[in-house]
C-alpha cells in the first residue's frame, strides 16, 4: 500500500516505479476484457490510493466549512485546508502562502488575472502577447477582455518543431504591451518553453507573465521565484490530485493591484450598503465556501509527489518519453506532431489516411486510453493543417508495456484501415 511505499521513498535515493503503479487502484481493471492502460493523463491524471484516503477521511472525521466557525470540527477543516495552502507553497517555493490562491483550477486563475486587470492595468490600446501553442483557456479569457476594454492581441508564431520563435517574440514588444501570458508546456505538443528567458526578455520591458503551467507541474520542479513569473496557474487534477481545484500565484504587487474576480462572503473585511472593504490576500480572491475536500486532496497529491522527487519522476517520464517517441516513429505512416528537443511527456501523432476519432475509438477496444481531437489547441492543428492529433500522454505510472501495447493497437488499427 501507499503508506509503506512512501516511507521508503523518504529513505531511499532510489525508486521502483513498478511499484508505483500499485498506488493507483483505478489502473487495476480491464476495459473491453484487456488490462488497462490509460494514456490520457494530460487530460486528467489518476489519484493514488494516500489522496483517496485523505479525501475520504476529511468527508467521514473533519466535514466542516473553514474559516467560520469555533467548534472543534471547524478548526481540523480549517488547519488541514490551509496546511494544505502551505504544502504548495513549499512545492511551487512561493515566498508567501497569501500568494498562494485557492481556485477551481487552471481556467479559472487565468479569467481571475484577465478580469483582475482589468480597469486597474489594462488600457485601452495595450497589446498582450500570447502564443501559438496556446490551450483555449489561456485565449478566450483574453478575447473577452479585448471586448470589453480594446485590448489588442498579438501572437508569437511557433516552428515546424512546434517551439516558440523566439526572434518575432522580441519583436512583438512596444510600449503598449501590457501582459504576456505563455503555457509553460504545450498540452498538444509537449513542448517545454524556455520560461526563466521568456520573462526576463518581458521584464526588461516592465512587462508582468502569466504563465499556465497546467502541464509542467506534473511533470518537472517549479521554483516561481527562479522563474520569476508574475503569476503560475495550474490544476490538481493533473498533477494527480481530485478535479475542481487548482491554483493562482501571484506576486503581492500585482495581486494588490487586481480586483477581485468574484463577491461574496469570506472574501470581505466590511459590508455595508454603502461600500465594502475587502480581507488580506489570499482570502480577498476566494469568495464563498471552497472546494474544502479537494483543497486538502490537492495538499496530498503534493506531498505524494515530494515524497517520490520531481527530479526523479522528470528523468523517469524523460526516458519512457525517449522509448515512445523511437517505437512510433517505427510506424510506418505515422507522423508525430512536436518534436523539439525539450519535451515533455506527450506524444502527439496523426495518420494522413486514417482519422484520429477512428484510432482511439479502436485503440479503446483494446483498452488503451488516448485523447483525440484538437485539445482544446485549434490554433496548433491549424498551424500543421490536420483537424485533430491522437495524444497519447505519459505519467509516473506508465512503462514501456504501456507503450509497446499503444505500438501493438496502432499497428492492429492500420491494419483494418489497409
Amino acid at each position: 500500500m501507499i503508506k509503506t511505499n512512501e516511507q521508503s521513498r523518504r529513505s531511499n535515493t532510489s525508486v521502483d516505479f513498478s511499484e508505483i503503479r500499485n498506488d493507483f487502484p483505478v489502473l487495476n481493471q480491464q476495459v473491453n476484457g484487456n488490462p488497462l492502460v490509460y494514456l490520457d493523463n494530460a487530460a486528467s491524471s489518476q489519484m493514488p490510493q494516500s489522496v483517496i484516503d485523505r479525501i475520504n477521511a476529511y468527508h467521514s472525521k473533519e466535514h466542516s466549512n473553514v474559516h467560520r466557525g469555533v467548534h472543534s470540527l471547524s478548526q481540523k477543516a480549517t488547519d488541514a485546508y490551509e496546511d494544505a495552502r502551505g504544502k504548495v507553497r513549499d512545492f511551487i517555493n512561493a515566498p508567501s502562502k497569501k500568494e498562494v490562491l485557492y481556485t477551481s483550477g487552471t481556467t479559472e486563475a487565468i479569467n481571475m488575472v484577465a478580469r483582475g486587470l482589468t480597469g486597474t492595468h489594462f488600457q485601452e490600446g495595450d497589446q498582450i502577447i500570447l502564443s501559438e501553442m496556446e490551450h483555449h483557456a489561456n485565449i478566450v479569457p483574453w478575447q473577452l477582455i479585448r471586448e470589453q476594454a480594446g485590448i489588442d492581441i498579438k501572437v508569437v508564431p511557433i516552428t515546424d518543431r512546434g517551439e516558440l520563435d523566439l526572434d518575432a517574440y522580441k519583436e512583438l514588444f512596444n510600449s503598449k504591451t501590457a501582459l504576456v501570458g505563455l503555457t509553460h508546456v504545450s498540452n498538444a505538443l509537449g513542448t517545454i518553453n524556455p520560461v526563466e528567458e521568456l520573462v526576463e526578455i518581458a521584464h526588461r520591458h516592465n512587462v508582468p507573465v502569466l504563465l499556465d503551467g497546467a502541464q509542467a507541474v506534473p511533470h518537472e520542479s517549479i521554483d516561481v521565484q527562479t522563474i520569476d513569473c508574475d503569476f503560475y496557474a495550474f490544476s490538481a487534477h493533473k498533477m494527480y490530485g481530485p478535479t475542481g481545484i487548482g491554483i493562482l500565484y501571484g506576486k503581492e504587487e500585482w495581486l494588490d493591484k487586481m480586483t477581485p474576480y468574484k463577491g461574496g462572503g469570506e472574501m470581505i473585511d466590511k459590508v455595508t450598503f454603502e461600500e465594502t472593504t475587502y480581507d488580506e490576500l489570499p482570502h480577498k480572491f476566494e469568495a464563498g465556501t471552497p472546494p474544502i475536500a479537494a483543497g486538502i486532496g490537492l495538499g496530498a497529491a503534493v506531498e505524494y509527489l515530494q515524497n517520490i522527487g520531481m527530479k526523479k519522476i522528470s528523468a523517469y517520464e524523460s526516458d519512457l518519453l525517449d522509448y515512445g517517441t523511437k517505437k512510433l516513429e517505427s510506424i510506418e505512416g505515422l507522423r508525430i506532431l512536436g518534436t523539439a528537443p525539450n519535451k515533455a511527456s506527450v506524444l502527439s501523432f496523426v495518420f494522413d489516411d486514417i482519422h484520429a476519432h477512428d484510432i482511439g475509438t479502436l485503440l479503446n477496444e483494446q483498452g488503451i486510453a488516448v485523447r483525440t481531437g484538437h485539445h482544446c489547441a485549434q490554433p496548433v492543428m491549424r498551424k500543421y493543417d490536420v483537424p485533430a492529433t491522437s495524444r497519447a500522454s505519459l505519467a509516473l505510472y506508465n512503462n514501456r508495456d504501456d507503450i509497446d501495447r499503444l505500438v501493438e493497437g496502432i499497428e492492429k488499427v492500420k491494419e483494418i484501415f489497409t
